[in-house]
């Protein structure tokens, strides 16, 4: 996982979806066969040549290697390859037309959006005249491919694409007596502008929205309070949130974290605390993700495991005396056992810690707390100890370069200079293995050597 989110991926038009912490978007790897694929792309300036590099690579590609390839080609965190931007028309249009391809409303968005981005207006506009053929006259699915697009403008921070877009669902028939079409568009509108940082305009159009006797969904008000949030509009975020509450949506954990996150965007520390201790009060059980939201503004969490050859604290009570005084308060209020528990998995054949959904912060305190629980349990010699003990980290096949786990990377430094008998599993190199009895062995002579 990346280190440096700050915030959510909020904007997929599905309420349901409203929970991912990160800042923009990061593209996943390539595969090795789209790297290649792209590289050779990259190094010819001849049409014809491009044409053919192009039909040979989606011959050639499984269904999931070419979407891969499309994908990385139109996202906007997209650097390696920014300048090959503009061949995704030709690249969609080729897929298109194989036989595995299945119609897709939110990858033909993503196409068009990135296509606007580039100014190839003409080429943008062939695809969305070819959606409109293809839907018809069915305008929910119209309703539903414009908001598609509105979020994928949003990603590339367009805001005449989010108008346009808008625009063209108010022009759908029956756009003004369709409770549903409305309601899409004010969602798709209001996502769309807060994610750009416009939440003034999106604040309009969600009183708007109001005043034609529609009921904005937490969805709307979310998205809102975390665009005045990630600005340091703090005043407008509460407000915005106090209203979400007067409309009877309770305060739950995805809205704390987009709080805690927009605090911590600002070195808000102390205000992250009163959150956290809000929602105790508020019986909100923290998360995974509160974890990242917190220690992704935490300056020492981020410096120890940004530099892990460096690392030094290796336990709890280690860490709490280099903490500064702002941030020991706030990591004392986030240490949480419910948090390492939906974590660990525990039988007489294996003690398991799984890491998956971390940051780099999370990783490194929940490793911490891990082995302050783990010690603690089998102090007094009382409980069954398990035949072997694993810690998943995950191989890599997610993150930035393919197969390099940062996450893996901060275990393993943790892991030699601590001298543990946790070694990378053969059969599987995203964990990390030792026998029961030995690990636990391991671990109280540590802990009495401290």
């Amino acid at each position: 996982m990346a280190t440096t989110a700050g915030g959510f991926h909020l904007f997929h038009h599905h309420r349901h979806k409203i929970e991912q912490p990160v800042t923009p978007s990061i593209c996943a790897a390539l595969s090795k066969q789209g790297h290649r694929f792209l590289t050779s792309v990259a190094t010819t300036d001849d049409p014809a040549t491009t044409a053919r590099l192009i039909r040979k690579f989606v011959a050639s590609s499984s269904k999931s290697v070419a979407l891969d390839a499309i994908s990385h080609l139109v996202s906007p965190s997209n650097a390696s390859f920014s300048r090959l931007s503009p061949l995704a028309f030709p690249l969609y249009s080729t897929i298109s037309r194989t036989s595995w391809f299945s119609w897709n409303a939110k990858l033909i968005a993503d196409v068009i959006a990135s296509l606007h981005k580039h100014q190839r207006f003409d080429e943008a506009q062939t695809l969305v005249s070819e959606v409109e053929t293809k839907l018809g006259s069915r305008e929910r699915e119209l309703c539903n491919f414009y908001c598609n697009l509105i979020d994928s403008h949003s990603k590339h921070r367009s805001k005449q694409g989010i108008f346009d877009s808008y625009e063209r669902i108010n022009q759908l028939p029956s756009h003004s007596s369709s409770i549903y079409l409305k309601k899409r568009s004010y969602e798709s509108i209001i996502g769309g502008l807060s994610v750009i940082d416009l939440p003034h305009e999106a604040e309009t159009y969600m009183i708007e929205m109001k005043n034609k006797g529609l009921r904005p969904s937490v969805f709307e008000y979310r998205s809102l309070s975390y665009a005045y949030g990630r600005l340091g509009l703090f005043e407008d975020m509460k407000r915005v949130i106090c209203l979400m509450e007067d409309e009877g949506f309770e305060l739950d954990v995805v809205s704390s974290n987009m709080v805690i996150s927009s605090l911590g965007s600002h070195n808000e520390l102390k205000e992250m605390v009163s959150w956290l201790q809000r929602m105790k009060n508020s019986k909100i059980p923290f998360s995974i993700r509160t974890y990242n939201s917190v220690l992704n503004h935490c300056p020492t969490i981020m410096s120890i495991v940004e530099h892990p050859k460096g690392i030094k604290p290796t336990s709890l009570e280690a860490l709490f005396h280099i903490l500064k005084d702002d941030e020991c308060i706030l990591i004392q209020e986030l240490v949480e056992p419910s948090v390492l528990a939906k974590s660990t998995e525990l039988s007489c054949l294996e003690l398991k810690l799984d890491l998956h959904g971390m940051h780099l912060g999370s990783a490194y305190l929940i490793l911490l707390q891990w082995f302050d629980d783990v010690r603690m349990r089998y102090a007094t010699n009382n409980e069954v100890i398990p035949n072997k003990v694993t810690v998943v980290c995950g191989a890599g096949k997610h993150s930035v370069i393919r197969g390099e786990s940062p996450v893996k990377g901060l275990v393993k430094e943790m892991l030699i200079q601590m001298k543990s008998p946790l070694k990378i599993d053969r059969k599987n190199v995203g964990c990390f293995i030792a026998q029961g009895k030995v690990f636990i062995n391991w671990l109280c002579q540590i802990s009495s050597k401290t």
